[in-house]
C-alpha cells in the first residue's frame, strides 16, 4: 500500500518526494545542502546531471510503498520515460539545518 506524501514523517524527505511529483527543480534544489552529494546503485554521481537526467528531463515519480530510520529511508516504486517502472530504495542523510546532504538510491 503507498503511503501518502503528506504522510511521510521527515519534512525534508517529504518535501524531496512532493519536489520529485510536481517536478519542481526550484523548490527540490532548495532543499540540499549547497556541498549535497548522491549516489546511485552504490556509485557517486554528478547531482546535477543525475537529476536532470533521471528525475526533471524524464518526468520522474515516486509512490512510497514503506519507510524507516525516521522517514529517511523509503521503498518506491520510481518511474520516469527513460527506465519505465522499478522498486527502489532512498537513504538520505539530512544536515542539521534540515536540508539534504546526501541520498542514495538504487534498486531494491
Amino acid at each position: 500500500m503507498t503511503i501518502q506524501t503528506t504522510r511521510l514523517s521527515d519534512p525534508a524527505v517529504r518535501a524531496f518526494v512532493t519536489a520529485v511529483n510536481a517536478h519542481d527543480r526550484e523548490a527540490f534544489l532548495s532543499l540540499l545542502a549547497p556541498d549535497a552529494t548522491m549516489a546511485d546503485d552504490g556509485d557517486d554521481r554528478n547531482l546535477d546531471q543525475w537529476i536532470d537526467q533521471e528525475i526533471f528531463s524524464s518526468n520522474g515519480h515516486m509512490e512510497v510503498d514503506n519507510e524507516s530510520n525516521g522517514g529517511r529511508a523509503l521503498i518506491a516504486r520510481y518511474r520516469n520515460d527513460t527506465w519505465g517502472e522499478m522498486r527502489t530504495r532512498w537513504d538520505f542523510t539530512v544536515d542539521e539545518e534540515g536540508r539534504i546532504a546526501r541520498f542514495e538510491t538504487g534498486q531494491a
